[in-house]
């Protein structure tokens, strides 16, 4: 199953209208990845499954307040932050990658799917100058790397019952993720997601006290 009806399949409350802007998004992805290489060749007939469903697992495990400020490092083509922002209309969402192009990408699909909660900035994740409650990423660089990227842009008192990183990690990640014990919930996705892809992939959270 790759199209829209996966989406469905975990998350039945999804609207008509969610499920319109995934659709909408797949299409204008597909459309700029012949000219600007965001996703694998191999991964474009697989787009649901693969990059949208991937995106979506977290909503899976955490549900976030209204007014959530959330920040998506390395967004490359909008993952996981644009599909998470159609499901989290409330929350606002700041999608940031070091890559010009990418970004351009960024602003073109958050116009065509004229979504008012999500906006997108070109820089390195360690200049960042802004404050957040949760930081989303997907397969960006180390939980090392990550942390010191992130740790000071997150807000004393945010919205959110927690503030911490969100990663999206494949493969064994237990040595990267040592130092964190104390703090580090290891999601394996393979157990509420059935699909070949989920096997070696996993949802990092660790939280910020």
């Amino acid at each position: 199953m790759d199209s829209s009806a996966v989406i469905k399949k975990y998350f039945p409350q999804t609207s008509d209208k969610q499920i319109e802007l995934f659709e909408k998004f797949a299409e204008e992805l597909i459309e700029w990845n012949q000219k600007i290489n965001l996703i694998s060749r191999k991964d474009v007939d697989n787009i649901f499954v693969n990059h949208i469903l991937h995106s979506l697992t977290i909503a899976k495990y955490f549900s976030f307040a209204d007014n959530t400020q959330i920040l998506d490092i390395g967004t490359g083509g909008g993952f996981p932050g644009i599909p998470l922002a159609i499901i989290f209309p409330n929350c606002h969402f700041t999608l940031v990658d070091s890559i010009a192009k990418k970004i351009v990408v960024v602003n073109d699909l958050i116009e065509k799917l004229q979504l008012k909660n999500v906006s997108a900035i070109n820089e390195r994740a360690e200049k960042l100058n802004i404050k957040v409650d949760v930081v989303v990423t997907r397969a960006t660089a180390s939980i090392d790397d990550l942390m010191k990227w992130c740790s000071p842009l997150f807000m004393r008192k945010g919205t959110m019952p927690f503030r911490g990183l969100l990663a999206l990690k494949g493969g064994d990640i237990e040595e990267e993720c040592q130092n964190y014990t104390k703090y580090i919930t290891i999601n394996d996705l393979k157990k509420n997601f059935t699909e070949e892809f989920f096997e070696t992939k996993k949802l990092v959270f660790l939280h910020v006290p």
